[in-house]
């Protein structure tokens, strides 16, 4: 029997600071006054649909609108709660994680939900596409967590970054826990690809 991660995250109760977990791939902030609001642009409905509930699991009721590229724009209200969040991940119009920056389970989790997709043998976590200066900041965050990636650029289905091997994968799977209702099989890191 394995023992939970202290960073898993099923090992403590969800934060709203933990929604920063989106930024680290395609989700913006944008403040307003003494809030701020994050949201991200999906492709897929069930990635909708995931965020959403477990935005509303917190407490939050989530905001979603066709976006203007296509997708699903999903949204947290405007809340003084991520105005902190906010300060520290942007300087002026460039989104960056701030100094320190840990990526652990339920911030992986975000990320999962928003961006992550696997295929045989690795799972990869999609950047933001006009993000480039966050990006190195973010890999080193998930090297740090334990589970190393190899950056990809947009030539090879990035910018996003990609783990690969049995024990990586079974480290992210312990951080991000199971997938949420109605996520399929292959959006969720999993230990054996059929």
């Amino acid at each position: 029997m394995s023992q939970m991660s202290l960073f898993s995250a099923a090992a403590r109760e969800p934060r709203v600071a933990d929604l920063d977990g989106l930024l680290a791939g395609p989700g913006q902030v944008v403040r307003r006054g003494g809030t701020a609001r994050i949201s991200v642009v999906v492709a897929e409905e069930w990635r909708a649909d995931a965020l959403a509930a477990e935005m509303e699991a917190m407490g939050i009721a989530a905001e979603r609108d066709e976006a203007e590229q296509g997708g699903t724009a999903v949204r947290t209200p405007w809340l003084a709660e991520l105005r902190p969040v906010a300060d520290a991940w942007t300087a002026g119009a460039v989104k960056r994680p701030p100094a320190g920056w840990a990526l652990d389970g339920p911030r992986l989790r975000w990320w999962c939900l928003a961006a992550g997709s696997g295929q045989p043998g690795l799972y990869s976590l999609a950047l933001g596409v006009s993000d480039e200066p966050a990006w190195q900041p973010i890999g080193g965050a998930l090297a740090a967590s334990g589970v190393p990636g190899a950056l990809v650029g947009p030539r090879a289905d990035g910018p996003a970054y990609r783990v690969v091997g049995q024990r990586r994968l079974a480290r992210l799977r312990e951080l991000v826990g199971d997938p949420p209702a109605g996520v399929p099989d292959a959006a969720w890191p999993t230990l054996i690809y059929r």
